[in-house]
């Protein structure tokens, strides 16, 4: 029987007003985010794969690494030291899946730790042949008087540098067949003025995505993005007021949040054999709103 996607989850009116400090952490929000440990099934898409997933701890990444994990990959994450909880559990999940599970703890605002965990990476799974740069940041605010200059080096180094970085570390070790797969956002098309300087970012990234692909396509390395729209992710209730939390996804045609588990399977194409022509692309996960 298929699945109505407009009643699988919880609707907007079940998720309570919430806040937590940031990074926020999945087990304490409320509903719980599905990063389906209990539906989603490989086949082997990835089989013998080596993977590394930024912002691998919870939210989408967690559901990247669980499904890149049970279609064969092994998989390792970066994450915040104030993460380390979280990102244990997803280790474990990729364990029990019966792959190698690595991660490694730091700011990849810094160019010399995002060098590191491509040198981790080739260490602790013998290679690279997926780059998931999916870490971000956002705060929401009023409108542009109250961004500082703090706060927009923060989401442009975060969001922006790091891929870069990532990118042009790993790029000596991806071989015909590699992928790389950013995580853009709705936001890049449809800016929402309180996050002013984080959908610029996405925007960024999404030009950057389909330059990249230009070049290395010859190469045999595919450059793709994924454009989420509203998650349910630990970052809402550690970024958003109060206030907007329990209505958040309730603007999409399909009437509630996503969940990281709905966004796994656009990753799993992008970096296994099924999308092989396909390169300097993305995929919108957005609950039905349309981008152009």
């Amino acid at each position: 029987m298929s699945t109505d996607p407009t009643n699988r989850y919880a609707a907007p009116d079940q998720q309570k007003p919430q806040s937590q400090e940031h990074p926020g952490h999945g087990g304490a929000m409320t509903p719980a985010p599905d990063y389906g440990e209990a539906t989603y099934k490989g086949s082997g898409k990835l089989t013998g794969k080596r993977a590394l997933i930024t912002g691998g701890d919870s939210g989408i990444g967690r559901a990247v690494a669980l499904a890149f994990a049970r279609e064969g990959a092994d998989v390792m994450i970066s994450h915040l030291a104030a993460e380390e909880q979280d990102a244990s559990e997803t280790c474990r999940l990729v364990r029990d899946a019966g792959r190698t599970a690595a991660s490694l703890a730091g700011d990849i605002q810094d160019e010399r730790h995002c060098r590191h965990l491509i040198d981790q990476c080739l260490t602790e799974l013998g290679g690279i042949d997926i780059l998931v740069n999916n870490a971000a940041y956002q705060m929401s605010v009023d409108g542009l008087a109250d961004i500082t200059t703090d706060q927009f080096d923060r989401v442009l180094k975060t969001n922006v540098y790091a891929m870069f970085w990532l990118c042009k570390a790993a790029l000596p070790h991806l071989s015909e067949g590699s992928a790389i797969i950013n995580t853009t956002s709705i936001q890049a098309y449809e800016p929402s003025p309180g996050l002013l300087d984080y959908a610029t970012s996405k925007a960024a990234i999404l030009n950057f995505t389909k330059g990249l692909a230009q070049e290395l396509a010859p190469k045999g390395i595919r450059v793709n993005a994924v454009a989420p729209g509203p998650v349910w992710t630990p970052l809402i209730p550690a970024t958003l007021p109060p206030d907007k939390v329990d209505q958040f996804g309730a603007d999409t045609p399909l009437g509630r949040a996503g969940q990281p588990a709905e966004l796994a399977p656009a990753y799993v194409f992008l970096a296994s054999d099924d999308s092989t022509y396909i390169t300097g692309e993305r995929i919108a996960v957005t609950g039905g709103r349309p981008l152009p």
